[in-house]
């Protein structure tokens, strides 16, 4: 693949996020020896409630051993997916693959913390519903391509209008969408008497476009 197909590959999915780290780094893989390592950062959202957005960031990239709690940082990367099997099925796991950080002295006023650019295909038929209180919202599942024949699957939440928009989409349609990812707390029925509390990450959707 050349460089020209892939760097056009990596412009369909471009993140950016600015926030506070809040946990330790944990190890997720190895690939080639060089080892990949997870952190959650806390990103403000306007309404001043906070989003937990998980990163995946390469130890060539950052100090892993160190705890950097408290400090805030910005990153570019792309929002990445993968299967892993749990409980007989798999599930979808998300998380910012970081392309680029710095550590900054304190959030910028009104600066946009957290940016989302997608170019993808529709893999699932859109899922419109109203909430009992009349608001329009549709669920996409977007194919993301990424270099070496490889896809990302990326949750998205459209409302309003854009619901209304995106509820016509056909599966193949190719979209390009903006927004934010935000992190939404649910509880997950283990059994009949135990339930856990699981965080799920999905693109809250500002623009879209159909691209014929």
């Amino acid at each position: 693949m050349t460089d020209k197909v892939i760097d056009r590959v990596i412009e369909n999915n471009q993140v950016t996020i600015i926030g506070e780290i809040i946990s330790d780094f944990s190890f997720s893989h190895e690939v080639f020896g060089e080892g990949f390592y997870m952190v959650d950062v806390n990103v403000r959202r306007l309404s001043d409630s906070y989003d937990c957005i998980p990163l995946m960031v390469s130890e060539r990239l950052i100090d892993v051993t160190r705890d950097y709690r408290g400090e805030s940082i910005q990153v570019a990367g792309q929002f990445r997916s993968y299967n892993r099997h749990e409980e007989k099925k798999n599930r979808l796991v998300l998380s910012v693959f970081v392309r680029e950080l710095e550590f900054i002295s304190e959030e910028v006023e009104n600066a946009k913390t957290n940016q989302i650019f997608l170019d993808g295909y529709i893999c699932k038929p859109p899922v419109y519903r109203k909430t009992p209180l009349g608001r329009e919202i549709a669920d996409l599942l977007l194919a993301v391509n990424r270099p070496y024949g490889k896809s990302d699957y990326i949750p998205c939440i459209c409302w309003g209008r854009n619901a209304r928009y995106a509820s016509g989409f056909e599966v193949g349609g190719h979209v390009e969408i903006w927004g934010r990812i935000q992190s939404r707390e649910y509880m997950k029925k283990i059994d009949e008497n135990d339930a856990e509390k699981r965080i799920a990450y999905e693109v809250s959707v500002s623009k879209l476009e159909y691209i014929e």
